[in-house]
């Protein structure tokens, strides 16, 4: 692929069912495949209404609009390369995403600093070959609020969930490993409610 030329990726499900996000040819980006993103959301539930969701890494954007498609309530993605950031405002701009918000930042600074106890759902599908997964684990698991859940891909074989943590689903696909976890609760039965 020649240097800028871009690639499209599909979103599969909610209101922007079969729009496609641009995706640039740029070191490490590799979006959530379409048969993943549809596990993922099998799993997930097809509507995630109320939700606030991270997407840290989030590159081409797939699984932050893929979630924000589906209803969640807020939807902040998190991309430190300038082009990418851009792409993704572009793609904010055209669908009309309006709780969806994109943020130049670097993921692991800003989630040692995030609000705790905030997200139902965090994804994190950092560059396989940037050796910062676990890191990336830690930082995310405080931004959880009980019940919620933590989506990880890699391109090897996912570690045990570290402690407060359970496992939910788990797969393959091809090269990409991908399981959900999810925060154990620790408040009163009484408050915990059916939803994350």
């Amino acid at each position: 692929m020649s240097e800028g030329r871009a690639r499209e990726v599909r979103l599969i499900g909610g209101q922007w069912k079969r729009s496609r996000l641009p995706v640039a040819d740029r070191p490490g980006l590799r979006p959530s495949p379409d048969r993943v993103r549809e596990t993922l959301f099998n799993w997930l539930g097809q509507s995630l209404p109320g939700w606030r969701v991270l997407d840290a890494f989030a590159g081409s954007g797939a699984l932050g609009f893929e979630a924000a498609s589906r209803g969640a309530a807020e939807v902040l993605l998190l991309e430190r390369d300038p082009a990418l950031v851009r792409s993704l405002q572009q793609s904010k701009a055209r669908l009309g995403a309006a709780t969806l918000q994109v943020q130049r930042a670097d993921a692991l600074a800003w989630m040692a600093t995030g609000p705790r106890a905030h997200f139902q759902l965090v994804f994190l599908d950092p560059p396989f070959d940037a050796g910062v997964h676990a890191q990336a684990i830690a930082c995310a698991m405080p931004l959880l609020t009980d019940g919620g859940f933590l989506y990880v891909e890699s391109g090897q074989a996912l570690p045990d969930p570290p402690q407060g943590m359970e496992p939910f689903r788990q797969g393959r696909a091809g090269a990409v490993h991908h399981g959900l976890w999810r925060r154990r609760y620790t408040a009163p039965a009484a408050s915990r409610g059916t939803s994350p």
